[in-house]
């Protein structure tokens, strides 16, 4: 069954109950739609687009913010058998030109925050035969999605669609180099929404709270567990503890997928307290769970101090494994936090040394993983292909440990690795000390060049709001915890720069920080 069978038999089956609430707290917006108005808008779109010639194997790119549309939009693409190309909304119009051009996309949709951006371009599109719009006003060069779908049937297309076929085109947000095209099919997608209900027990009486961008695997591959079950999910489309906690509340959600800057601001304003638990209703949040990133053991014993009952799950993933979830914690292994779990739902893992030879327990070596999501290709890259994807095993480049129990430890991305003076230093290992200080917001580390060492570790420091910390309080506080070589040699004050995913975007801290020498 694909997602888009999903959507056809929720449509059918529950016809009448609501399928996507989408909220904008800071206007006071409210907009829900059944499932019947979601398939049949879906249909219209999918429709329309085989009106103009979309066919089969073409690509649309796919550039919105998060709303109910979005989602109409994608599941009408795909419905074509097109492959859908959602692209980051942070790309600038060179992202979008590269992007675009790599897919030699047929179409191209997007929403009023990116007139400007594709209209600077647009002349450069040479494939794009057909410019579609989703905002209220017209444009010159593009139409508007109201007119292109008013003529169009909502009955469903006959296309036939099976597991091999792609289906989507997922660019990687580029934090390690150029954005990489990861093509993933309709069996992976299918793959997901079954792991995602399986791990977290999903049934129709659930709310998923979706607040991370839909164009990222992670969000909506969540989502997919919502899909699969006919239950409800509610669009947050603003970011603010309050805002999330007055969600649950209104809308009874039910399960929640944090980033980790959004758990730490929420903890922030409960201690200072800002937000206060008492004036919400947030006794049917059963579940709140993070991935895209490591998670601080200290912000989750953090967490469950405010509450104590509430579910947690931690979820490993990549986009080339079609998102979240081929390896997870599971909610009945808190006594394991820290850890990103054990193999999920339908996967296979291996830690390998770098001639893929298996390790000894508790020792370091590179994550592979094995399963039905596993993508197709990194779409025109053979090369790059047959470096990830060997013997049916990808190779993710992430670098961890698996203990007695045969739980598997997030260690470090294998680039960011750093030596100094011949002594490995696993950046997350620090940064998970730096955050138990109590003035620290957030934290990052990484390598500089060192003539005499190679590299030397730089940490740079996001202080909690209202608080001043110094270079000396920190300095006392590492030697205090942590042995002499994974100290860091140079402390600055700054933001610590995270994608729209939460994962810090080393490559910009790389660039800014770079020349940084230290005192001899």
């Amino acid at each position: 069954m694909t997602i888009s069978d999903m959507l056809a038999k929720n449509a059918r089956l529950y016809p009448e109950d609501t399928a996507l609430i989408e909220l904008k707290a800071g206007i006071n917006y409210r907009h829900e739609i059944n499932w019947r108005e979601f398939d049949d808008r879906a249909n219209k779109i999918a429709n329309a687009l085989y009106n103009i010639g979309i066919r089969k194997g073409d690509k649309v790119v796919h550039l919105m913010t998060n709303s109910i549309d979005w989602l109409i939009a994608y599941f009408g693409i795909i419905r074509t058998g097109a492959w859908v190309v959602p692209l980051n909304y942070r790309f600038t119009s060179r992202d979008i030109l590269y992007c675009t051009q790599v897919a030699e996309a047929k179409a191209f949709i997007f929403g009023p925050e990116f007139v400007e951006r594709v209209n600077e371009i647009r002349a450069q599109l040479v494939s794009v035969q057909k410019f579609i719009y989703t905002g209220d006003e017209a444009l010159e060069w593009a139409q508007n999605i109201a007119d292109f779908t008013s003529k169009a049937s909502a009955n469903p297309l006959k296309v036939e669609l099976t597991g091999d076929d792609p289906c989507g085109l997922y660019f990687t947000s580029g934090t390690t180099g150029q954005p990489k095209p990861i093509l993933l099919t309709h069996r992976n997608m299918e793959q997901s929404a079954v792991l995602e209900s399986m791990h977290h027990g999903q049934t129709r009486d659930d709310n998923f709270i979706l607040i991370p961008p839909l164009y990222h695997t992670g969000a909506k591959m969540h989502w997919f567990g919502s899909l699969y079950t006919g239950s409800k999910a509610t669009l947050l489309r603003e970011v603010k503890p309050a805002y999330i906690f007055d969600a649950v509340s209104r809308e009874k959600g039910t399960i929640v997928w944090l980033l980790v800057p959004w758990a730490q601001d929420i903890l922030v304003a409960l201690d200072k307290g800002e937000l206060k638990k008492e004036d919400y209703q947030l006794e049917q949040w059963r579940l709140m769970h993070i991935g895209a990133q490591p998670v601080p053991e200290s912000l989750i014993k953090h967490w469950k101090s405010y509450f104590p009952d509430m579910l947690y799950d931690t979820n490993y993933g990549l986009s080339e494994s079609t998102g979240p979830g081929c390896v997870h914690l599971g909610v009945e292994n808190i006594h394991k936090v820290g850890a990103i779990g054990k193999p999920g739902y339908g996967w296979q893992v291996r830690i390998v040394d770098d001639k893929d030879r298996d390790v000894a327990e508790g020792t370091v070596g590179e994550l592979l993983v094995k399963g039905a999501g596993l993508m197709k290709e990194y779409y025109k890259n053979p090369q790059k292909t047959a470096e990830v994807l060997r013997d049916g095993w990808l190779h993710t480049g992430d670098l961890a440990k698996m203990d007695e129990d045969g739980f598997i430890w997030y260690i470090n991305r294998k680039k960011d690795l750093i030596i100094t003076g011949g002594e490995n230093i696993y950046p997350i290992e620090v940064e998970e000390v730096l955050l138990y200080h109590p003035k620290v917001y957030d934290a990052a580390l990484i390598g500089v060049p060192d003539v005499r060492l190679g590299e030397i570790a730089v940490a740079v420091i996001d202080p909690k709001p209202g608080v001043e910390i110094t270079v000396e309080e920190l300095e006392a506080y590492c030697i205090e915890k942590l042995p002499k070589y994974k100290r860091p040699r140079i402390i600055v004050f700054d933001k610590v720069p995270r994608n729209p995913t939460g994962k810090i975007e080393k490559v910009k801290l790389r660039e800014k920080y770079g020349g940084l020498k230290q005192a001899r």
